[in-house]
């Protein structure tokens, strides 16, 4: 993930992404559906943030109908999700929208951990908001439940060791030994620290965007199918979801690590 390096300046200076900028806004969108993976499940677990449409072009249309209605208000604006050199996490922060967790993802009293972060940068001064309390306190369950360490400390993940990193990103063949025998069926992304977070675990707020529910009501990949499936049947089946920054090939590759150890 070296890419991330490459507009460093972008992210430590926000003039450089938008000159005009005098207020940062964040927005939350949850795709908490109050639907959970069945226990001991054998097949190819996928994250919940991908059991949809891709979050991307969901959100990127809601902030362009909304920087739209801001420029009527004669407010320029401009909006990233997930999609520009953007400290998104740490902006949610000062915004108060919540706090960082010990697994690095940020949480909030209502949502917990499972919504997508817009920022938008306004050319217009507004009231600022105070910064989150950090209500995580002494507890230590998503470290403890993270099957190979890798948060490395509050706060920190090591890409290195991210089951969600090497089953998405990763281009490699085989993964290493540490990370395949302790995959616990996640064939794309991993949610365990979520899962274990008790913020996740109360009456939260659900999502009632219908983008976000399973296509074709799956949330987890059949091994012969994705085994004898073509690249058209895969770009047809996932178009327009986060499945298609894997591809083929490496749903293929996260299945047969998950097959070779059940």
């Amino acid at each position: 993930m070296h890419w991330l390096g490459r507009s460093n300046d972008k992210r430590e200076d926000v003039k450089l992404v938008f000159e005009n900028v005098k207020s940062i806004i964040v927005l939350a969108t949850s795709y908490n559906l109050g639907i959970h993976h069945l226990p001991n499940i054998k097949e190819g677990k996928i994250s919940r943030y991908a059991w949809g449409r891709d979050y991307h072009k969901v959100l990127d249309k809601k902030t362009r109908k909304l920087r739209l209605r801001l420029k009527d208000l004669g407010i320029d604006a401009k909006f990233y999700t997930d999609t520009g050199p953007c400290m998104d996490k740490q902006w949610a922060v000062e915004a108060g929208l919540g706090w960082q967790g010990k697994n690095g993802l940020v949480l909030n009293k209502k949502l917990g951990s499972y919504f997508f972060i817009s920022v938008g940068f306004l050319d217009t001064e507004i009231e600022e908001d105070k910064p989150y309390q950090d209500f995580c306190g002494a507890c230590t369950k998503c470290i403890s439940a993270c099957p190979t360490g890798a948060i490395i400390q509050d706060k920190v993940v090591d890409a290195n060791k991210c089951i969600s990193y090497w089953t998405i990103e990763s281009t490699t063949d085989k993964f290493p030994k540490e990370i395949s025998d302790n995959l616990n069926n996640w064939a794309f992304g991993c949610d365990i620290c979520q899962e274990v977070c008790p913020w996740n675990n109360h009456k939260n707020k659900l999502s009632q965007e219908f983008n976000f529910l399973p296509k074709e009501n799956e949330t987890t990949f059949e091994y012969e199918k994705i085994k004898n499936m073509t690249e058209e049947e895969f770009n047809i089946r996932y178009l327009s979801t986060p499945m298609k920054r894997t591809k083929l090939s490496g749903i293929k590759r996260n299945m047969e690590e998950i097959r070779g150890k059940v």
